[in-house]
């Protein structure tokens, strides 16, 4: 549900929460997850009370975005995996639509033309998602005594993980551009949701027993993130 409080745009999710969160999302939007018994009230006030740090939050937003990059299929262009920066090579004589050989992403051409690239790289990261992000996730479910009932890698509009209720993981393919370090943060990030749904002290806590230097690879994500894509 879309809704407005004064100058501040958000969208409103109700569910079987106990408290109230505020996220503002990769795309720069305004997400407000509250209990299904959260009064229209109760949310005026709490988004009242959390103004500045909405203000802060998406301004912060803008900065990083600014770092967007605009990514070409041409020869040269450079695409990020695990967190390396490859270039780009047009070749008409691939036996897969893309490969990463020899140092370079390399793009099957048809008469010089490129229709399917971006299906290309997409299926790229989600085939070495499926490769890479089990094992992380076998390592720290493990150490978290915890255990999901599935792991998938897609399409995630403004999120690079989620757990859902029922105990299944869903990681971006986007992802795979970070480098393994904060790959493995966002496992932990998602196995914590298996312990504790919101973001309370409590769920920090807890990441930082498995990951001391959390912050440090959140801050990466943060900062890096905007560039991150195709």
């Amino acid at each position: 549900m879309n809704r407005t409080f004064k100058d501040i745009e958000y969208t409103l999710v109700r569910n079987r929460r106990k408290t109230a969160s505020i996220y503002i999302e990769r795309d720069g939007k305004v997400s407000v997850l509250v209990p299904e018994d959260l009064t229209n009230r109760q949310i005026d006030d709490l988004l009242e009370a959390k103004r500045k740090w909405i203000y802060q939050n998406l301004a912060e937003w803008q900065d990083l975005n600014a770092r967007r990059v605009q990514r070409d299929y041409v020869n040269g262009e450079g695409f990020l995996y695990l967190g390396r920066n490859y270039r780009l090579k047009l070749v008409s004589d691939l036996a897969e639509p893309l490969m990463l050989k020899d140092g370079y992403f390399c793009l099957r051409t048809t008469n010089g033309a490129v229709p399917d690239a971006d299906a290309a790289f997409k299926a790229f990261y989600r085939e070495k998602g499926l490769v890479r992000i089990p094992p992380r996730v076998d390592y720290f479910k493990t150490k978290m005594d915890v255990q999901p009932k599935s792991i998938k890698v897609q399409e995630l509009k403004n999120r690079w993980a989620s757990c859902t209720p029922g105990g299944n993981l869903n990681f971006h393919w986007k992802c795979l551009m970070a480098p393994l370090t904060i790959i493995d943060y966002i496992v932990v990030h998602e196995l914590t949701h298996l312990i504790h749904r919101n973001h309370t002290p409590k769920f920090w806590n807890q990441v930082d027993k498995v990951m001391p230097d959390y912050q440090a690879r959140k801050d990466w994500l943060r900062d890096n993130g905007a560039g991150m894509d195709l």
